[in-house]
């Protein structure tokens, strides 16, 4: 089977920089099945086309399958070895792994760079017909062209076969092109090649997310990914269905501003940021997360103090990371201040086995964007699976609104807050989660305190016990 992905961006030949393929080589993967051969069928500034090309080792591909296939004729007669399928997927997540994670060492740039982009499958099984290859990637703005391809052309009265060749065009970055073919090539494929557990639910919710949540197939897209299992169908629907309103969270115009200009006279950001920052200084820690990092206000100080090695950024918003990138000059940075920062794109209600191994993490405002639903999943995934041994999190304290004269009675300080809570209730919430994960908690005022309504912000500091 064979994969192939054309640009006509000026020069075209910033694809094998995006790709990390050399242009002027044939390249081979040993992939556990087979072979993954990487090559460029024709390069030019005006045009280039990178082709993957899969030779699938049919005997390898029977060991080890147990009962898993319906008899032992299915197992050596089959189509496998000849239309993209899950073994396509994995070929590419394998062998342009670093476009598919968005990063580019010698372009940075090019990274967030919508082009023009044709990708040509050969051939694609499509059991439920043309109109569901449609209906899968043109809401993702692709114009799909497809050739069904007959059975046998010497006996036309068989008909038609369920393959196809298919081309799909857009404007894309490379890494949502490829993301989106990893999802989806396994939609139309029937028998997957390994198992589907919970590490697949995982995959498609992190790789899905900014997306999937508001496709109009996203039923069916879970419903093939996960081979129809069932409990796993249900509990990923749940989880888009709760993804939604987060997406809807990047429409709003230039978010924390209305929040800033409330708190602008005490000059409250500034004094939260220096709490937490103080308290990561203080944890020790080398390896920090700020979760829900915004346009990278806190990263900017976070890269200044030599202390933190490691810091990742991450955020649901694209938008959001953009300005940070441009904020931060990432693409200006001497090398080894650089290899420090690294922004990612991801959502803190699903598990993302990027967040593990880290020291600490700061979650600075972000919890009360999130509904209950979703507060619940970001509990598990911060303290039980990410599990830094230090989470420093503020949080607005309700009673201290009504210190702001120009905010309406019961009103939040952002129209996006799910909720805002008192200092019982965070520090009942904060206990609770702690025992609960092993940690223990202490809490710290942060901003002018009021004898009555205390601090504008609370902080907890979580430490792994």
């Amino acid at each position: 089977m064979i994969l192939t992905i054309t640009t006509t961006h000026q020069p075209a030949t910033d694809l094998s920089y995006l790709l990390h393929k050399h242009p002027d080589r044939v390249q081979s993967f040993d992939l556990s099945f087979g072979t993954a051969r990487v090559f460029y069928p024709e390069v030019s500034t005006e045009r280039t086309t990178v082709a993957l090309l899969l030779e699938i080792d049919p005997v390898g591909m029977v060991r080890g399958r147990g009962a898993e296939q319906n008899s032992l004729f299915d197992r050596y007669v089959n189509d496998r070895p000849y239309v993209a399928s899950s073994f396509m997927s994995v070929a590419i997540s394998q062998v342009f792994g670093t476009a598919l994670g968005g990063r580019c060492k010698d372009r940075p740039e090019l990274v967030t760079t919508p082009i023009p982009l044709s990708v040509r499958i050969d051939v694609l099984p499509v059991r439920a017909g043309e109109g569901f290859l449609h209906r899968v990637f043109e809401p993702l703005g692709y114009t799909v062209e497809a050739t069904c391809h007959s059975l046998d052309d010497q006996f036309p009265e068989w008909g038609d076969s369920p393959y196809y060749s298919v081309t799909v065009m857009g404007t894309k970055t490379i890494s949502e092109l490829l993301t989106h073919l990893y999802v989806l090539i396994p939609v139309f494929d029937n028998e997957k090649h390994y198992f589907v557990g919970e590490d697949e639910l995982d995959k498609l919710l992190i790789k899905g997310t900014g997306w999937l949540a508001q496709h109009p197939e996203k039923e069916q897209i879970t419903r093939r990914f996960l081979k129809h299992q069932s409990s796993l169908y249900r509990e990923a629907l749940i989880r888009l269905v709760e993804e939604e309103r987060l997406i809807d969270i990047e429409e709003l115009p230039e978010p924390q501003q209305q929040e800033e200009s409330l708190e602008r006279p005490v000059s409250l950001n500034d004094q939260r940021h220096g709490a937490v920052l103080a308290a990561l200084r203080a944890s020790g820690a080398r390896k920090v997360l700020d979760l829900g990092c915004g346009e990278g206000k806190l990263l900017r100080e976070l890269l200044q103090d030599r202390q933190f090695e490691q810091i990742v950024g991450l955020d649901v918003s694209v938008r959001s990371l953009e300005v940070a990138s441009s904020r931060l000059k990432l693409d200006r940075l001497p090398p080894r201040q650089a290899e420090r920062l690294q922004l990612i794109h991801g959502s803190l209600i699903y598990r993302d086995r990027r967040l593990e191994g880290f020291d600490a993490a700061a979650v600075v405002e972000v919890i009360e964007h999130l509904d209950q639903p979703r507060l619940a999943a970001l509990e598990r995934v911060l303290f039980e699976f990410a599990k830094p041994a230090t989470v420093v999190m503020t949080t607005p304290n309700r009673e201290y609104n009504v210190m702001w004269e120009s905010l309406p009675a019961g009103s939040f300080r952002h129209a996006d807050h799910r909720f805002e809570w008192t200092r019982h209730e965070f520090q009942e919430w904060a206990n609770r989660v702690s025992g609960q994960y092993g940690y223990a908690v202490r809490f710290i005022p942060v901003g002018p305190e009021d004898e009555t309504v205390g601090p504008p912000t609370q902080m907890g500091v979580f430490e792994r016990v």
